[in-house]
């Protein structure tokens, strides 16, 4: 199980560590998106402290309806105890953890300030 709490802007924030170039554990704080289909988001000046592969780029629609294009880099996360090796997209905010890192989870959510937040893996059948 992963878990997190809830910030005081209702953020559900969870604790992501990230693998850099020389194989050494990185934690960050993440928000949850469940609006963002990707896997995680990270700031360019992190992916450039990280030094991680470029690996192709990447487009994708927003709320707005405009287009953003953008680069797509691939790290390995410890993700609920196992390593895991995704595409990070590039973007200016946070990190976030989108919904695809959370396929086959179960995600609980406190909506309150300081909150809980669970992600439970769900079984397979």
């Amino acid at each position: 199980m992963i878990t997190g709490k809830v910030n005081a802007d209702y953020e559900p924030i969870i604790r992501i560590a990230i693998c850099d170039a020389l194989t050494k554990v990185h934690e960050r704080d993440a928000v949850i998106d469940t609006g963002f289909d990707g896997w995680l988001s990270l700031p360019p000046d992190l992916i450039a402290g990280l030094g991680l592969n470029w690996k192709r780029r990447g487009r994708a629609l927003l709320a707005d309806g405009s287009e953003s294009i953008f680069d797509i880099y691939e790290a390995t996360v410890i993700w609920d105890g196992q390593l895991l090796t995704i595409p990070i997209d590039e973007a200016d905010s946070d990190p976030l953890v989108g919904m695809s890192l959370m396929e086959g989870y179960e995600l609980n959510i406190q909506v309150i300030d300081g909150g809980t937040v669970k992600l439970m893996k769900l079984p397979k059948d």
